[in-house]
């Protein structure tokens, strides 16, 4: 390549931001905490999903990821479609990496279904969720204008909200959006009501529609952040949580179901602590903790995940549990604490792989 070629090229790089990368792996270290408890019964209440309706500190983490694939998004695709890189081609291996990670995402729900001994395969679920807003969210990065990518946010926003507004009820199985689920997946959803015969999934299609908004104020986020506009993240955060609060006292915030009210308040914060690591890191030099996650988080989630169902298959979770923590610890400090410390354990022997692997410089890319 000639040097007049490759200027354009290195002028249109991305730069990337120490804190995102920290940011989102701080986040996938608190999905493996969350989701690994060692009993299941005696799980502190924050490391818990709201049962239904309302929040708990667990239900900002998986819209924290969401809103970071926006911003990462923003960071790799939009200043190189500004220097003039034809939309199509920056769009083609986004696409191409979306199918990649809906197939990982099926793969690991396969493997579950081997070690749970589960008839049917789940069909939605974390990554496939993950996928389908990474694609959406390239498309309308790569070919909406930003005053357009707020008009597709708000869209929405209005349109989720009439139809959840319009299914009639919020409950459980009984909601728009698990109907709709049911009629299309069947079986192959997360829960099946015995009652009712109705299923829900709380990474369900319809739903997304509520989860890719959240990927969508990611992507502005992430355009204020590349250019510098640290005000506006924290007025949007401000704007964020006063609507999702407002809107919350006429359509439930639910994760769930992935409410309108739940993206604007789970948004909010998540602009809140984006700008806070962008300012301690970025700009104070605090150290990028959590970074090695950050860096290989699509693989340390689907490793970890694959680690846990080979140990539920071969029968020897529940031993190391009992044996490694429960059996000495429960009688001394009660059974929530080694439930917890099985977590952090579990968290900590990934962060020592991804450590590891970031020193040698080794990323899996999916």
């Amino acid at each position: 390549m000639n040097r007049a070629a490759a200027a354009p090229e290195r002028a249109s790089a991305p730069k990337r931001y120490a804190s995102v990368d920290a940011l989102r792996g701080l986040t996938v270290a608190a999905m493996l905490l969350v989701n690994n408890p060692g009993d299941w019964g005696h799980v502190y209440a924050p490391l818990l999903h709201a049962q239904w309706h309302g929040f708990t500190p667990t239900d900002l983490v998986f819209p924290m990821f969401l809103f970071i694939v926006g911003v990462s998004i923003a960071l790799a695709l939009m200043p190189r479609r500004e220097a003039g890189a034809a939309p199509a081609t920056l769009l083609r291996p986004a696409l191409w990496r979306a199918v990649r990670i809906v197939g990982l995402g099926l793969l690991l729900h396969w493997c579950a279904m081997w070690a749970s001994g589960h008839e049917a395969l789940r069909l939605p679920g974390v990554l496939q969720r993950i996928g389908l807003c990474f694609a959406a969210a390239a498309l309308i990065a790569l070919y909406l204008p930003a005053r357009t990518q707020w008009f597709a946010f708000g869209a929405l926003l209005v349109g989720y909200a009439w139809l959840l507004a319009g299914g009639g009820s919020y409950a459980p199985f009984d909601n728009i959006a698990s109907r709709l689920d049911h009629a299309l997946f069947g079986a192959h959803v997360y829960q099946v009501d015995p009652a009712s015969g109705r299923g829900h999934d709380p990474e369900g299609l319809v739903s997304t529609l509520g989860a890719l908004a959240t990927t969508v104020l990611g992507l502005r986020a992430g355009d204020w952040l590349r250019r510098g506009d640290l005000r506006a993240l924290l007025i949007a955060g401000a704007l964020a949580l006063a609507a999702g609060w407002a809107l919350g006292q006429w359509q439930p915030i639910n994760k769930n179901l992935w409410t309108p009210a739940y993206v604007l308040w789970a948004g909010g914060w998540s602009c809140w602590v984006l700008a806070l690591c962008h300012r301690l890191i970025d700009v104070r030099g605090w150290p990028a903790l959590g970074r090695s996650f950050g860096v290989n988080a699509i693989a340390a989630y689907a490793g970890s995940a694959l680690l846990l169902y080979l140990l539920i298959g071969l029968g020897w979770l529940e031993p190391i549990y009992r044996r490694g923590f429960a059996d000495w610890m429960t009688p001394r400090f009660g059974p929530y604490l080694p439930s917890l410390a099985f977590a952090l354990a579990f968290v900590t022997l990934w962060w020592g792989v991804v450590t590891l692997l970031d020193r040698r410089r080794i990323y899996f890319k999916i």
